[in-house]
């Protein structure tokens, strides 16, 4: 069996690229577990279908007014956009969706983890990290932090560590601290303050 006959070329293009791409999209945009590209095959080629069906009036339209002969650059132009634009703006457009509150009564919001919810936002924190023996481990989470996101496991990259007072509230900067790296599998909880101008209150 030739794999490279014409026919069968055509059809892996139409009925999988389309939904391959809406797929791959989807895992850039929402994190989410890992999954092995051949068990994909059918869910690319059900999104293709999908696509189609959404764009069916103005494939309808091309096909029976315009054609390949009487305009091929804008019969390449559409066709391109069919198979590998229009699957990108479906993934945008029902990730939006997914994310207004008016919707998430009947669908479940896309990201699956607080920790992948919060540190998405990429917003500036002052953290406090309760670690399983009781130790606190508090400092910057900015601009040059970095928070893991699913499959992978969760750890955190705070910039700076900071010294808490007895009050615990944020002191002072670690000396010559560079940051810290805090793993999953040793933290209790995490807390969150608001960032104001990189000062601290020291009541908070």
């Amino acid at each position: 069996m030739n794999i490279w006959d014409e026919n069968k070329v055509l059809f892996f293009i139409a009925f999988v690229v389309p939904g391959f791409i809406a797929i791959k999209v989807y895992e850039l945009l929402v994190p989410s577990r890992y999954t092995d590209s051949s068990r994909q095959i059918v869910d690319a080629v059900s999104y293709s279908c999908i696509n189609y069906a959404i764009l069916l009036l103005p494939i309808y339209f091309v096909e029976r007014s315009l054609g390949f002969e009487n305009a091929p650059v804008r019969y390449i132009l559409f066709w391109s956009f069919v198979l590998f634009v229009a699957p990108i703006i479906w993934v945008m457009a029902w990730r939006l969706l997914r994310q207004w509150r008016i919707f998430q009564s009947f669908i479940p919001h896309p990201v699956q983890k607080p920790w992948d919810f919060v540190f998405g936002k990429r917003r500036c924190y002052w953290v406090v990290v309760t670690l399983k023996d009781g130790d606190k481990i508090a400092g910057k989470f900015c601009d040059e932090s970095f928070a893991s996101s699913a499959p992978a496991e969760e750890q955190i990259y705070l910039e700076e560590e900071w010294v808490l007072n007895q009050e615990g509230g944020f002191e002072r900067p670690a000396f010559n601290s560079a940051g810290i790296i805090i793993l999953a599998s040793e933290i209790r909880s995490v807390e969150f303050y608001k960032f104001y101008n990189n000062e601290v209150d020291e009541d908070e």
